[in-house]
């Protein structure tokens, strides 16, 4: 079994710590496992009487359970669902300011978003208890869940200021007299765990926000000179009645004579609260520093997301409203680009390995209805792609043998042979139809134009990565070129279909192998150069598209560098003046918001719909994720229209989305890491089937198979 490459596992992992800081942010604010039922009373036949009638505090560690009162004149002050970030500072600045320690049953999920909390709590003196991690009911869970939501509450407590506790309270709990035979086991299974379980005498109800004075009156012992634990909250919603009672509270109990006491120290425990150390500190510290990661990350990754969706909105804006703009313009009656050309033109085909394709190729060019000189330059094939076009013996086609040496080298010797000014280049896998060329080198009319882009279409659509190319093609490429057309920055011209003044060529140095993306370099070094470079969408050309996911990486992996190399090398653009200052400061940001940035970051939408639709409202994420498919659509469908395809192939778009944008996610970020260090790629050569056959004449489906 093949290793995975280093370039390839590293965006793997990229996409696997993103799912996890997602699940990680979710499982700590309780998404995963929210559970907000609570049952109703039932009966307490199996309660022990002693338990039933006796203090709040109810020690089942052993095999007789013991319960304890609160001694007279004591208040032990106990806040719930804790900690907030808001709330229980001012509670804990309060207690300060009067002296008073408290007990805090904190939730494991609130103690691992907010470690320093925990931590000025131990600091202070204060006690901490068990709330569970997540707050359910524990009578609806199972006995797993119940171990887990104590355990994880105990990691976070560890993590966060080293300490365990054995002091434990359950969700939705009251006075001891309250419980029954649903809650009582679960009472007996906390304690076999080592948990003391701490009810209350007094409910201030501060939930219900009554009031300051309600709060108060409710948390004085009914008896004078009665001990009480009470119940308040520093946490669950707007708590500034609780923190205001308590300035009022403590006081008033003071002078009549109680003092303030932890649960723990009021039943005379020496100590609930221990030191952790070893395998158990570092874990939770591991736990803590994860969940304060996640903490960071998903508002991050929101507004990232936030970001991306208004980055592909504008990005289909501006195609559609370009687009159109540029179809109009094209179709307006008197449209020229200048006087018609017909001189004859030299099309150059560099071929490697390609004596699949090459037969239609050539054929293809031969019944042009342009007159047309044919080169193919064999590159070192070893499969006798040379012989094979010699064999067709087609007037006007001239073989050219060389040494492997590469696309651009091949390219540039084919423009050494060929005897015309205007010059065509074509892959080895691609067939014309009959007004391809001719339609392709009519821009030239106007003489400022050194480059022109055609149209390439998909022509292999039997599989379904066929079809996806085809949409992409279609979409994402032609749909482009009319908005970068429009805009005078085109920034790549297909090495399927473009032609090329000699001239022009000639400014440029010709074909560079300094990148990988040999088209785009040579497409920005036009722009450099002052020429400019448009887009013949009435010239198509039907290219072979790569057959399978192997293939198709190969194929992206190089286009993606190489645009990052082109990128890099013309980036002195964005300070030139004229039409090449115009290209850096318009055309370059382009390229990196559209063709590097938004589909690198385009998986959160998948990410974050698949996050919604299990763990947040589904109908309102489905409706979101429908919403951003139906403007994909949208512009898909008229993108189709353009180019006069049928609307019928974009049914597979849905899962073209959820599939496919994943792997150019990957291929892209690939891409990224390799261009961060420096990485070289060789020439990735694609297997052909040679499924593209010749085109038919005066057919709008020419080359499709």
């Amino acid at each position: 079994m093949t290793a995975l490459r280093p370039r390839l596992v590293i965006p793997l992992l990229a996409l696997v710590v993103l799912v996890c800081v997602l699940l990680l942010g979710g499982y700590v604010r309780g998404d995963f496992e929210a559970d907000h039922r609570v049952h109703p009373p039932v009966s307490a036949d199996k309660v022990p009487e002693a338990v039933l009638e006796g203090g709040p505090v109810v020690d089942a560690t052993g095999d007789k359970p013991r319960s304890y009162r609160t001694p007279d004149r004591t208040i032990a002050l106990t806040f719930d669902d804790g900690p907030d970030p808001v709330w229980t500072p001012e509670v804990l600045d309060v207690l300060k300011r009067q002296q008073v320690r408290a007990t805090f049953f904190v939730t494991g999920g609130m103690a691992a978003r907010h470690p320093g909390l925990i931590r000025r709590m131990v600091a202070e003196g204060h006690e901490i208890g068990v709330h569970t991690f997540s707050h359910p009911d524990l009578v609806y869970q199972s006995p797993g869940r119940i171990d887990r939501e104590l355990s994880q509450t105990q990691l976070a407590l560890a993590g966060a200021a080293g300490i365990h506790t054995s002091l434990f309270r359950p969700p939705y709990s009251s006075t001891a007299d309250a419980l029954d035979d649903l809650s009582w086991p679960v009472v007996q299974r906390v304690g076999r765990q080592g948990y003391v379980t701490a009810f209350i005498d007094r409910d201030a109800e501060d939930w219900r926000r009554p009031g300051v004075q309600a709060i108060v009156d409710a948390s004085v012992p009914a008896k004078p000179g009665q001990g009480a634990i009470v119940l308040l909250h520093d946490a669950g919603g707007d708590r500034s009645q609780t923190v205001a009672a308590l300035d009022r509270l403590i006081p008033l109990l003071k002078e009549r004579g109680y003092r303030f006491d932890t649960v723990g120290g009021a039943v005379g425990a020496t100590s609930t609260n221990g030191k952790v150390t070893g395998s158990e500190l570092w874990k939770g510290r591991v736990f803590v520093a994860a969940v304060e990661l996640s903490e960071a990350a998903v508002p991050t990754l929101a507004v990232v997301l936030a970001g991306v969706g208004l980055l592909v909105l504008a990005r289909f804006a501006a195609m559609l409203v370009l687009a159109r703009r540029h179809a109009r313009r094209r179709r307006a009656p008197g449209f020229t680009w200048g006087p018609t050309v017909t001189e004859p033109v030299s099309v150059i085909v560099p071929a490697y390995n390609e004596k699949e394709c090459i037969t239609h190729t050539v054929r293809s060019l031969a019944a042009s209805d342009h007159p047309v000189e044919i080169v193919v330059v064999d590159d070192g094939s070893t499969d006798g792609t040379a012989d094979i076009v010699e064999a067709l013996d087609l007037p006007g086609v001239t073989v050219v043998r060389q040494p492997n040496s590469g696309k651009p080298a091949a390219l540039n010797n084919g423009v050494a042979h060929a005897r015309n000014d205007l010059i065509v280049m074509m892959d080895g896998d691609t067939v014309f139809e009959p007004a391809t060329v001719r339609e392709l080198v009519q821009p030239f009319g106007d003489p400022r134009v050194g480059a022109v882009a055609g149209n390439a279409k998909v022509g292999n659509r039997t599989r379904m990565i066929g079809r996806w190319q085809h949409i992409e093609y279609v979409m994402g490429f032609n749909l482009d070129r009319r908005m970068y057309d429009l805009l005078r920055c085109m920034p790549t011209i297909p090495g399927a279909c473009g032609a090329f003044r000699r001239d022009a060529l000639r400014d440029v140095g010709g074909m560079s192998d300094e990148t990988l993306a040999e088209d785009t370099d040579v497409t920005m070094a036009m722009h450099r150069a002052g020429w400019h470079v448009v887009y013949a969408e009435n010239a198509r050309a039907w290219t072979e598209a790569p057959s399978s996911v192997r293939q198709l990486w190969k194929q992206r992996y190089r286009w993606s560098y190489g645009t990052m190399q082109a990128m890099w090398k013309h980036r002195g653009a964005v300070l030139d003046r004229g039409h090449s200052g115009r290209f850096g400061r318009v055309g370059l940001p382009l390229v990196v918001l559209f063709q590097v940035l938004a589909p690198l970051l385009a998986p959160l939408i998948d990410v974050f719909a698949i996050y919604g639709l299990v763990f947040m409202d589904p109908f309102r994420t489905a409706l979101a994720w429908a919403g951003v498919l139906a403007v994909q659509a949208a512009c898909a469908a008229y993108a189709f229209r353009l180019d006069g395809e049928p609307l019928r192939d974009l049914w597979p778009l849905p899962l073209q989305q959820v599939l496919y944008r994943q792997l150019m996610y990957l291929v892209l970020l690939q891409s990224c890491v390799t261009a961060v260090n420096g990485g070289r790629l060789g020439w990735h050569k694609l297997r052909r089937t040679g499924e593209v056959g010749a085109p038919t004449v005066g057919s709008g489906t020419a080359g499709r198979v």
